[in-house]
C-alpha cells in the first residue's frame, strides 16, 4: 500500500470542524448542573438533562465532539470491550448484567439517531470479530460460548457465512450494532444540545472544580460556575483535574487510516456482502470496515500512551500509519495497490479493567469513563442514564452493573511502554507463525 501521500489531520478525517463555535464563557454564571466535557457523554448528559427541564451548563474545551467523538472507526459495537475470557472469569456474577449494558447502549443509539434525525450514514450490519488463523478462531469459538450463555446474540461461521472478505477464516457476528460516519454523528448530536435548554460554553477549559458545602465551583479562565450538581464527562482528558479519581484511565493514542476510493467491482470481489465491520482477535485488534464513499477505513493495531497532562494536540505517527499500511496489505493482498488517502488519531481512555465505569467522587459530583474502544454507544448511553440518575434520584439496572462504590482503582497492568510494546511483539510473532498471510493469500485467489 502506497502512502507517500497521506494527508495527516489533527482532527478527523470524517468530517470538517464546525464553523459555528460557540462563544467562551466570560463571566461567573449559576446552574442546576454543570456538565465538563463535550463529547458524546457530556452532550447526551446535556441533552437529556435540558429535555427532562433542567438548568444546565456545559462546558468545552475544544468545541463538542472534538476528541474521540468523531475520530474513532464508526463502529457501533454490540458486545463488551476487553478480553471476553478474562472478563466473564473475574466478573462471573455480573458478566450477563455487563452483555446486557453493551446491546442496550447500541439499541439506545439507535433510537437516538432515529429520534433526532441524525444523517450519520448509520447501517445495521452488526460487527464480526474476525480470526485471521485456526488459533484465532478457537478463541472465537470459546468467546461465542461465553457470551451465548451470558444471553448475548452472536452468531459463528465461516466468512462466506458472515459475509467478510474471504482472507478471514471466520469469525462471530455480534448481531447488535452497526457502523456509522462517527463525525456526522457527533455534529447531529452537537446541534441537538445546541438547539435545546442547555447553555453550551465552548473554547472554555476547565482549571478546577471545587465542591464548597452544598455547592459545586467550576473555576475556567473566563469566569466561574457555581452549580448544584458537577458531571465530570472528560474521557481520555479527565487527569487535567485534580479532582478526578486516581487511576481511573489511561489516555492512549489510537490511529486510523483511510483509503483512496477503490473500484466497486474490486471491493466487491473481496466478499464482503455483509458490510459488517471486521475486528481481529490480537491482543491489540486490527479494526477495517468499508465506508459510504467506497472507501476502507482500518485502524488501531498500535498503542500510544498519554504521558503528559495536558495531553498535547498531534497528529498520527507516520511510523505507525506505514505498519497500518503494511497491515492492510497483509489481509487485503488484492488491493495491496490502493493508496492510503488520509491518517488522523484521538486520545481515547482505557480503564484498568477495560469496562465503563461510573460513581460520585463526592456529594453532587459525578463521572463517567465509557470508552475502551467501544465508547460510541456506551458514552451517550452512560451518560443520559447519569441525567436520569440527577432527576429521578434512582439508578437504572444498567447504571448499578457498571458503579463504583468508591473511587479507589487498581495500577492498570501492562498499559505502560513496556507493556505495550511486549503486547505488540507477541502479535507481530504471532502473524509471523500462524499462516495468516499465506490464508489472506488463498482466500483472494479466484475461485
Amino acid at each position: 500500500m502506497k502512502t507517500d501521500h497521506v494527508e495527516y489531520t489533527t482532527f478527523t478525517g470524517w468530517i470538517d470542524p464546525p464553523g459555528d463555535v460557540r462563544p467562551a464563557l466570560d463571566d461567573d454564571v449559576t446552574c442546576e448542573v454543570a456538565v465538563v466535557g463535550g463529547g458524546l457523554a457530556g452532550m447526551s448528559t446535556a441533552l437529556r438533562l435540558a429535555e427532562r427541564g433542567r438548568d444546565v451548563v456545559l462546558l468545552e474545551a475544544e468545541f463538542c465532539g472534538h476528541g474521540s467523538a468523531s475520530r474513532n472507526a464508526g463502529q457501533v459495537a454490540g458486545a463488551p470491550g476487553g478480553d471476553i475470557q478474562l472478563l466473564s472469569m473475574l466478573h462471573r456474577k455480573t458478566f450477563p448484567g455487563i452483555v446486557r449494558f453493551a446491546e442496550n447502549s447500541a439499541h439506545f443509539l439507535e433510537r437516538l439517531i432515529e429520534r433526532l434525525a441524525i444523517d450519520c450514514d448509520y447501517e445495521a450490519t452488526g460487527n464480526v470479530c474476525a480470526a485471521v488463523s485456526r488459533g484465532q478462531m478457537g478463541r472465537v469459538r470459546r468467546v461465542t460460548k461465553l457470551l451465548r450463555k451470558a444471553g448475548a446474540d452472536v452468531e459463528l461461521g465461516t466468512s462466506a457465512e458472515l459475509g467478510i472478505p474471504r482472507g478471514f477464516l471466520g469469525g462471530m457476528r455480534e448481531s447488535v450494532g452497526g457502523m456509522m460516519n462517527p463525525g456526522k454523528f457527533s455534529l447531529g448530536i452537537r446541534r441537538a444540545v445546541l438547539a435545546s435548554g442547555a447553555r453550551v460554553f465552548e473554547r472554555t477549559r476547565v482549571s478546577e472544580v471545587r465542591p464548597t458545602g452544598d455547592h459545586v465551583v467550576i473555576s475556567t479562565p473566563g469566569g466561574e460556575v457555581r452549580t448544584r450538581r458537577a458531571v465530570l464527562a472528560t474521557n481520555a482528558f479527565g487527569g487535567d483535574l485534580a479532582i478526578a479519581p486516581k487511576r481511573l484511565s489511561v489516555p492512549i493514542w489510537v490511529s486510523e487510516v483511510e483509503t483512496e476510493p477503490i473500484d466497486p467491482d474490486r471491493l466487491a470481489a473481496l466478499g464482503w456482502t455483509s458490510r459488517s465491520g471486521v475486528v481481529t482477535q490480537h491482543n491489540i485488534m486490527e479494526n477495517y470496515r468499508l465506508t459510504s464513499r467506497d472507501t476502507i477505513v482500518f485502524g488501531v493495531r498500535r498503542l500510544q500512551r498519554g504521558r503528559t497532562c495536558p495531553l498535547p494536540p498531534r497528529k498520527p505517527d507516520e511510523a505507525v500509519v506505514a505498519e497500518l499500511a503494511h497491515a492492510f496489505e497483509r489481509r487485503f493482498p488484492a488491493l495491496a495497490d490502493v493508496a492510503a488517502a488520509r491518517g488522523w488519531g484521538g486520545w481515547i481512555a482505557i480503564t484498568p479493567s477495560w469496562l465503563p465505569v461510573a460513581g460520585t467522587i463526592r456529594d453532587g459530583v459525578y463521572y463517567s469513563v465509557a470508552c475502551n474502544g467501544h465508547g460510541l454507544a456506551q458514552a451517550p448511553y452512560v451518560g443520559s442514564l447519569i441525567a436520569d440518575l440527577i432527576v429521578d434520584g434512582e439508578q437504572h439496572e444498567d447504571l448499578k452493573t457498571l458503579w463504583a462504590k468508591k473511587p479507589d482503582f487498581p495500577r492498570p497492568l501492562m498499559m505502560g511502554a513496556v507493556g505495550l510494546r511486549t503486547i505488540w511483539t507477541v502479535d507481530r510473532f504471532n502473524d509471523l507463525i500462524n499462516g495468516s498471510r499465506r490464508n489472506a493469500r488463498r482466500g483472494a485467489a479466484p475461485s
